[in-house]
């Protein structure tokens, strides 16, 4: 467990020291597309020895504040899509509960409802996953970070 945390203490260093390095030499923020570009690079890199992570980007675009959202596998590929993406031990509960509830055009709290009853179901149904959950909403003019509780047992 170790070995896992310090591993995602490194690749979260670097990303960040990339990122500043962007927003220096550019003179501006850096886009979520463009942060996605970054990660898949990051991690093909790495191919042959790869990081086991499976970033989710998410974001609003800075000119147009439309939502983006895509996700990579372990060695980069990166998946865009505009309704949903999922990450982690019980992503195919995770997919299942997501094609069900999921609806296009949802304001910020029909969207943080589908996700935490998403969340919640399925860690309800795989062992590995549990005791709950960190919710993220990015609006344009704010983000609201909401904790779920789940099972314990």
């Amino acid at each position: 467990k170790q070995w896992y945390q310090r591993r995602v203490a490194i690749t979260a260093g670097e990303l960040k020291f990339h990122t500043n390095l962007y927003n220096l030499s550019e003179n501006r923020e850096m886009a979520p597309r463009t942060f996605l570009s970054m990660v898949s690079n990051f991690l093909y890199k790495r191919r042959f020895g790869p990081y086991f992570i499976e970033p989710v980007v998410a974001g609003l675009d800075p000119k147009t504040d439309e939502p983006f959202i895509a996700s990579t596998d372990l060695i980069g590929c990166p998946m865009i899509t505009n309704d949903f993406v999922v990450a982690g031990t019980c992503l195919e509960q995770l997919y299942g509960m997501c094609e069900t509830l999921y609806q296009p055009d949802m304001d910020a709290d029909q969207l943080f409802e589908c996700i935490s009853q998403c969340l919640l179901n399925a860690q309800d149904r795989d062992a590995y996953s549990g005791w709950g959950g960190v919710v993220y909403v990015i609006e344009p003019n704010k983000i609201t970070k909401r904790e779920l509780k789940a099972r314990m047992d």
